[in-house]
């Protein structure tokens, strides 16, 4: 009699593993595979944006990191549902302009993209600002982002502005530059 009780139960819970392993399963792995910078290139209009990335620092530095379009615009990973809240949205913005908006204007959608930055997105690979040897006016520039005054907040992208996405004719490498 008990386990008759508590069939209907554990019947839905079954039923309910089965279902959901798959699904979320699916939607993990289109996450994934759509978070590469292959795919963002698969669009023609961000093609030279992830040319200019492959030539950034942001990939060819001497510590061997690789920050993708990932890590820069869009939230941590760990803050899953706003992840996957801001990467659903610009995938539907994406392919709206794409669809609806005409010829694609760069200069205007990089500003855009650069008006949304917020410093949590870079502070999550600069961390160690505050410490920076031989650099002091570095580390005193980044204190005052870090730790800055209400009304006298700053971003990074104000002094860092053309660090990725510029028109670099060659890669650049961190360690011969002057």
């Amino acid at each position: 009699m008990p386990l008759k009780k508590h069939f209907k139960g554990l019947l839905l819970i079954v039923l309910g593993g089965l279902l959901g392993f798959p699904v979320f399963s699916m939607t993990y792995y289109t996450m994934v595979r759509t978070s590469t910078p292959g795919f963002c290139a698969s669009c023609h209009e961000i093609q030279p944006a992830v040319q200019e990335w492959r030539k950034s620092t942001h990939v060819n530095n001497g510590q061997g990191f690789v920050a993708d379009c990932m890590d820069c615009h869009l939230p941590a990973p760990h803050e899953t549902v706003n992840f996957f809240y801001t990467k659903t949205l610009h995938g539907i913005k994406d392919i709206a302009v794409h669809f609806f908006e005409g010829e694609y204007d760069r200069a205007r959608n990089r500003e855009k993209a650069y008006a949304t930055f917020k410093n949590d997105r870079c502070l999550k690979c600069h961390r160690n600002l505050l410490y920076i040897p031989d650099k002091r006016g570095a580390m005193l520039a980044h204190r005052d982002v870090v730790n800055a005054l209400p009304g006298r907040e700053k971003r990074c992208v104000d002094c860092h502005r053309n660090l990725v996405h510029n028109m670099a004719q060659f890669y650049q490498y961190k360690q011969y530059k002057r």
